[in-house]
């Protein structure tokens, strides 16, 4: 397997959809931490994308997710396909189904490391 070193970024990125920018906008605006981008298009048919951060409280989780439903409506008026976690806020998944954004707390995204298990993607990390 190829472990590749990830790039860092700020704010945007010509090379990600606007979707991508969008939610990684959304995700600043409320403080998120360690946002990486997975690149997964040609190794797998689930998604294009995911997004992986986490928060540091369940309020702060809680918060993160609203953002990014608010400001990618009102961006794009794309809608998520499909929420999961909210109940809980300790993992929470918003599915654009081209993207995929995973917000965390911290010992979930350490636990379930998707990072690792998607080593083969192009990482980049996004900058405030």
């Amino acid at each position: 397997m190829n472990e590749t070193s990830p790039s860092k970024v700020k704010k945007s990125n010509k090379a990600f959809p606007q979707l991508v920018t969008n939610i990684n906008e959304a995700l600043l605006e409320k403080k998120a931490e360690h946002i990486n981008v997975l690149d997964v298009r040609g190794i797998t048919t689930l998604t294009d994308f995911f997004i992986v951060c986490n928060g540091g409280s369940e309020s702060q989780i809680k918060a993160l997710a609203d953002n990014v439903s608010e400001k990618v409506k009102e961006a794009t008026g794309e809608h998520v396909w499909r929420k999961e976690g909210l109940d809980s806020k300790k993992w929470v998944v918003l599915d654009y189904v081209d993207v995929v954004v995973h917000i965390f707390n911290r010992e979930n995204r350490e636990y379930y490391a998707l990072e690792k298990m998607w080593n083969d993607a192009k990482v980049t990390t996004i900058e405030d």
